[in-house]
């Protein structure tokens, strides 16, 4: 995704214009003068638009270290690309700059040979963190985690314990929440930062440590870390194994990706699109990852029109019913949906497990009643007025139908999601365009069996 800077200033343009004429005139002193001035954020944004031939050129401008810093602020769907068109020994001195949780993030997006070459060529011990870390499961806390962090024993003074946070504090991700561990490197408690510097020098650090640390295990989904650094409000938050010792931390900075990631995931989900976020893929690769879905609705919708089939008699009679099914249809399918929505969302939050799902389902119920009958009755008062009195009987045909359809959607609309979640399914596939569609065949069903009982008092 291309990555746009917040501000236009005349003195940012300014800087982007002599970059570009630095690199027209090869001069590396002014080029990096000027571009080295600029924060990450707006190095990545002009680095990841410019052409291949002059990202080459960059590469030689550039040491590993300055390549990793702005590297950290690429798309995943960017660095790809660009980390295989570098120089395979010059991309890997990058991945040994990076914090190793970006790294295990990079390495994921590339095949398995380029691993294999990239790991290589690192340094034995950054290799061996980042080979480590890439066997968990994605979308796990041993995925996401960083081994990058620093941590003392319990039995350390605080004179220690300070010596030991200056040794390891350039090498840290942070450094705010400092954790300690026992002699068999168990997770054992955590200090803060702010803790640490009004100790005395003489304290032990078991005796002003908090020993109730909200920590994760390694195979835990990173949803469920999100939502607890979220209620926690945390900066990091420590990830064990099965035996409490401490494998790693998980950092705000990779929560927030997380975040993001997961958003963008159950709103594909909900559109029935895969990889929308992606502006890399072909007319033809869009059109493949969506017509999966098209053909099974489409075949959903062939339903649809046989069941409509089947009143032929009924609409045969009173002809006006027909130009009410798209507005039965269309109010039934926008209802499901906004319940749909509202329930993904509270599963995704956790809010509709710790509610309940009979409460839920209940007030959602309750939610789809006041709005069928808010809406019978507009729409029996609006054909009155359209048709006349004479067709009282045509609108509270399609008042109830509008009703019953709507009540019934916002409860499937609940529902579903609730049970595939129950039967461990993503609740997400059941997907705006799905329960539209299911909701079309009962509210057509709800519709024409309503006129069919009422006939004799339409004709």
């Amino acid at each position: 995704m291309e990555v746009q800077p917040n501000h236009k200033s005349i003195e940012y343009e300014w800087i982007i214009e002599r970059i570009h004429n630095a690199l027209k005139e090869d001069s590396i002193d002014l080029f990096r003068s000027e571009f080295l001035e600029l924060h990450p954020y707006d190095q990545a944004n002009i680095f990841v638009n410019l052409p291949k031939d002059i990202r080459l050129q960059i590469y030689t401008y550039l040491s590993p270290d300055e390549m990793s810093e702005i590297i950290e602020h690429f798309e995943l769907e960017d660095v790809g690309e660009i980390i295989t068109e570098m120089n395979p020994r010059f991309a890997a001195q990058i991945f040994d700059e990076l914090s190793t949780d970006d790294a295990v993030d990079i390495m994921n997006t590339l095949e398995r040979n380029q691993i294999a070459s990239y790991l290589t060529l690192m340094q034995r011990d950054e290799a061996k963190e980042i080979k480590d870390l890439l066997h968990y499961e994605e979308r796990t806390a041993g995925s996401i985690m960083t081994t990058e962090f620093v941590v003392v024993n319990q039995n350390m003074t605080i004179r220690q314990a300070m010596l030991h946070l200056r040794e390891k504090a350039p090498d840290a991700e942070t450094i705010y929440y400092v954790f300690v561990t026992d002699n068999d490197k168990r997770l054992a408690g955590v200090i803060s930062l702010r803790d640490l510097i009004i100790a005395e020098d003489d304290w032990v650090v078991s005796d002003i440590m908090s020993e109730h640390v909200v920590y994760a295990s390694a195979g835990d989904d990173q949803e469920y870390i999100a939502r607890l650094m979220r209620d926690y409000d945390f900066l990091a938050l420590p990830v064990v194994d099965f035996k409490k010792h401490l494998l790693g931390i998980i950092t705000v900075d990779d929560i927030l990706d997380v975040m993001d990631e997961e958003a963008s995931d159950d709103y594909s989900k909900l559109a029935a699109v895969r990889d929308m976020d992606r502006n890399d893929l072909s007319a033809w690769d869009s059109a493949r990852k969506r017509l999966p879905w098209l053909i099974i609705l489409l075949f959903l919708g062939m339903i649809t029109a046989s069941l409509i089939g089947q009143f032929e008699n009924t609409l045969e009679q009173v002809a006006i019913l027909a130009v009410f099914i798209p507005l039965i249809a269309g109010m039934a399918g926008n209802t499901g949906t906004q319940a749909l929505a509202v329930t993904v969302r509270g599963i995704a939050t956790g809010d509709a497990m710790s509610e309940g799902v009979l409460k839920r389902l209940k007030r959602e119920t309750l939610t789809g009643l006041i709005t069928g009958v808010v809406c019978g009755i507009v729409i029996t008062l609006i054909i009155m007025v359209w048709q006349g009195m004479s067709e009282i009987h045509l609108g509270l045909v399609v008042g109830f139908s509008i009703m019953i359809s709507l009540i019934v959607a916002t409860i499937a609309g609940a529902f579903l999601p609730l049970l595939m979640h129950k039967l461990k399914i993503d609740p997400a596939v059941a997907s705006g365009p799905f329960i539209t569609t299911i909701n079309d065949t009962i509210s057509v069903i709800i519709y024409f069996g309503t006129a069919t009982i009422f006939m004799e008092y339409l004709v």
